[in-house]
């Protein structure tokens, strides 16, 4: 399985981006995708997962409301839409792919068994 994800950029505070994340080979419907990022001198978190078959998702507490994680099962291509966007979202985004997570563990990076490249997200204020 190979995950490119793509659509970082720099913007200014209260704008917003879109995230694409392209998946191939071997991909499930008990899939879960999901968001990750990593700011400068942190670690790595979890933004929001989805899961490929049914659409379950996950949002961690601070983007809840203004992020949305989306999927185009066609494409096999999952989305993540940035809206007032904050300076501290600023990171490197990563996509993922989880196999047969359940709900409870959508945030869990340790359990997501491929990763795409990241992409850079950089709000400034």
């Amino acid at each position: 399985v190979q995950l490119q994800a793509f659509g970082g950029g720099l913007v200014q505070a209260g704008d917003s981006l879109r995230l694409s994340c392209a998946v191939s080979g071997g991909t499930s419907s008990d899939d879960v995708m999901g968001w990750f990022r990593q700011a400068p001198g942190k670690e790595r978190e979890f933004v929001a997962a989805i899961r490929r078959s049914g659409g379950t998702t996950k949002y961690t507490d601070s983007v809840r409301g203004r992020f949305t994680i989306s999927k185009d099962n066609w494409k096999n291509t999952v989305y993540l839409q940035m809206n007032s966007l904050k300076p501290e979202d600023t990171a490197v985004y990563y996509c993922a792919v989880g196999r047969r997570l359940i709900h409870s563990s959508f945030h869990r990076d340790d359990l997501y068994n491929y990763w795409g490249q990241g992409t850079l997200v950089t709000v400034s204020s």
